[in-house]
């Protein structure tokens, strides 16, 4: 079992930045694949960054590559997703998500707004 914990979230200028983070509890941090997700108000949640067990290998998608990136540190069995340059097309529910196998699990999301 994995408990996942956001942070980081809030309201934010077109052009800033905010770091998510996602605190992870429980066993075995470092074999799970771990993604972001995000969701907003009637639209479809999708995958915004997936990060490997390592953190050797990362994807993104296309409409937040090269403003954001995912991390993370296995120790403090925490992974974070540091978003800059943000637009207002950014502003969703930011959830992270923990996966082996067939196993996953959620977080309560964090809530991330870009307005002026």
């Amino acid at each position: 079992q994995v408990q996942l914990v956001e942070s980081g979230g809030g309201l934010v200028q077109p052009g800033g930045s905010l770091r998510l983070s996602c605190a992870a509890s429980g066993s075995s941090f470092s074999t799970y694949t771990m993604r972001w997700f995000r969701q907003a108000p009637g639209k479809e949640r999708e995958t915004v960054a997936v990060i490997s067990t390592a953190g050797r290998s990362t994807s993104y998608v296309d409409s937040v590559r090269g403003r954001f990136t995912i991390s993370r540190d296995n120790v403090k069995n925490t992974v974070f997703l540091q978003m800059n340059n943000l637009k207002p097309e950014d502003t969703a529910m930011y959830y992270c998500n923990a996966r082996i196998g067939l196993s996953e699990y959620w977080g309560q999301g964090t809530q991330v707004t870009v307005s002026s």
